[in-house]
């Protein structure tokens, strides 16, 4: 069934579901808000489930001069500064790349942009711009966002959201099937009980009214998986493991986070697309 594409206004949203990342976030209400399909007072109030500020700078005077934002040691502009120049860019829609070391598609190879994102495992595209924006804590309730304009960026194809659910099916079989063989369950009885209270603790921003229930579906049991894993992962980080214990254990659950990653980036270019319609609508 094709997904339906609504508009949103400011009141327009789902709460109840939560987003990977600040930039999957910013990647949704952005492009929505490209198309005329949100306010830019519905992606601020997206955004402010992270954080109460968001700041915005370029990542130097270069980047400042061409897409009229601050440069690094001025003051600040704000998200709507960011949509703003995203827009004078020629900025059609938006990507979500969650790079980590070994996997930076999308991204140049090397360079400032690709060392932020790995760094901080996020990165909202505005394709048609080939600006990049990369969030970063820098206090308390203060998000910062650095803008690049590296030029062309390589493609970075989600797989089809049918797959990425597929694949995920088989990786939470597979995580379940993990926790056990790894004992997990069996030298932390609380282990369930933390799991539950990982999944209670999640942020949850708005989504625009009209995304697709299947993105939402996915992006729930991505999350469901991911609390699994960390469960699973948790020995290694507290070093009560030997290291080559440890790196098996990490070697297991390796694939498991890769088809995560996947479900997420797939579930959230499904919302853009079902949120954007056609091309050029303003």
């Amino acid at each position: 069934m094709t997904p339906r594409r609504v508009c949103v206004s400011r009141a327009g949203v789902l709460l109840s579901y939560s987003v990977p990342c600040p930039s999957a976030t910013l990647t949704v209400w952005a492009s929505a808000w490209l198309h005329g399909c949100a306010a830019p007072d519905a992606v601020i109030d997206g955004l402010h489930t992270w954080a109460g500020l968001h700041e915005v700078m370029a990542v130097d005077e270069a980047t400042a001069r061409r897409l009229d934002l601050p440069a690094p040691g001025e003051p600040p502009t704000s998200v709507v500064g960011l949509l703003a120049a995203a827009r004078r860019a020629g900025a059609g829609g938006g990507q979500l790349l969650l790079p980590v070391p070994g996997d930076v598609r999308g991204l140049p190879p090397e360079g400032p942009l690709t060392a932020a994102a790995v760094e901080h495992g996020e990165v909202a595209v505005f394709t048609g711009a080939e600006l990049a924006a990369v969030p970063e804590a820098v206090a308390d309730g203060v998000l910062s966002w650095t803008v690049f304009a590296d030029g062309p960026l390589p493609p970075a194809p989600e797989p089809a959201l049918s797959d990425a659910e597929h694949g995920l099916r088989g990786a939470v079989r597979q995580a379940a099937t993990t926790l056990v063989e790894l004992g997990v369950a069996r030298h932390r009885p609380g282990v369930r009980v933390e799991i539950a209270e990982t999944l209670e603790r999640r942020i949850r921003p708005p989504w625009p009214e009209g995304t697709p229930a299947r993105t939402l579906r996915v992006l729930e049991r991505a999350d469901e998986v991911e609390a699994i894993l960390r469960a699973a992962d948790a020995d290694n980080l507290g070093g009560a493991l030997s290291a080559s214990v440890a790196a098996a254990r990490s070697s297991a659950l390796r694939p498991l986070f890769t088809a995560v990653r996947e479900a997420r980036r797939s579930a959230v270019a499904e919302a853009v697309r079902a949120l954007t319609p056609r091309a050029g609508r303003r």
